[in-house]
């Protein structure tokens, strides 16, 4: 699948608006201790709450450069709450923006790679028979929050290690405002009448953003990954769909599943931080 630049800016608005609905819930939530949502160069900087993943600026590079003044005046705010800032920068963007942050003194610290799949063929079935996948409902909130902690807590070794580790409350601040303001679906996996893994994915202008998927590690090596995989796929694909997009650390076994499943590696973004 060839990603060209104006697939990559598509990509990179949805991407956009999740952080962008999510950190405005966060303000909705947190009232006189809010942060910003504050747009800039066709994307967002949202600072949400101290050591939240949704605090970032992304999207840039599809709509001119900023002016350097703009970042000064976002940095001033990331300061004052004692945050750095970070930028994720999607390599098909405007170079002048890479130029400008490290001008600025960003420094680059990790990669992560967005992978794409065209949901208007015909898609793989799953060949897992022992596992059923089903949505998860708001009663089981806190099992499907422990996954994912657990998740986060042992992480698979296989390609490079993720530069992010969050608090368990954090996280779940943070998934209940995507879930509540972005619409983020949660899945689970039953395997031996027992949640196995989560999932979960969100559905906006045609692409379906696959979120996040965790196997505990007690059920990892038996298809699980694959099941919540397909799941997702079979739903986004009746939903109208065109195409499906996740993010991988790289080299990492999340992204050999979705290639072995037929995604391609479309773009890599930078992390950037000062």
């Amino acid at each position: 699948m060839f990603c060209s630049v104006e697939l990559g800016a598509r990509i990179e608005r949805v991407e956009t608006e999740l952080i962008t609905t999510g950190s405005a819930a966060a303000a909705d939530r947190l009232g006189d201790e809010a942060g910003f949502v504050i747009p800039i160069g066709g994307g967002v900087a949202s600072f949400a709450a101290m050591g939240s993943p949704l605090n970032k600026i992304a999207g840039l590079g599809f709509d001119g450069v900023p002016e350097t003044a703009e970042f000064e005046s976002l940095e001033k705010q990331y300061a004052v709450r004692d945050a750095p800032v970070q930028v994720e920068l999607a390599h098909l963007g405007d170079p002048g923006i890479a130029e400008l942050l490290t001008g600025r003194g960003y420094r680059l610290i990790s990669y992560e790679n967005v992978l794409g799949l065209d949901l208007t063929a015909p898609l793989e079935p799953s060949t897992a028979q022992d596992i059923e996948i089903r949505p998860s409902g708001a009663a089981e909130f806190e099992v499907w929050l422990d996954i994912v902690t657990d998740g986060f807590a042992h992480p698979d070794t296989q390609g490079v290690v993720s530069h992010e580790q969050f608090p368990r409350e954090i996280l779940a601040d943070a998934m209940r405002d995507l879930t509540a303001a972005a619409g983020v679906q949660r899945y689970a996996a039953i395997r031996r009448d027992a949640i196995a893994g989560v999932a979960s994915m969100r559905i906006s202008q045609g692409i379906a953003q696959l979120t996040g998927a965790t196997t505990l590690p007690a059920h990892r090596r038996q298809g699980i990954q694959s099941a919540l995989l397909s799941y997702r796929l079979t739903i986004a694909a009746a939903a109208g769909c065109d195409i499906a997009t996740i993010t991988t650390q790289p080299g990492s076994k999340s992204q050999q599943n979705a290639q072995r499943r037929g995604f391609s590696l479309l773009y890599t973004r930078a992390i950037l931080v000062k």
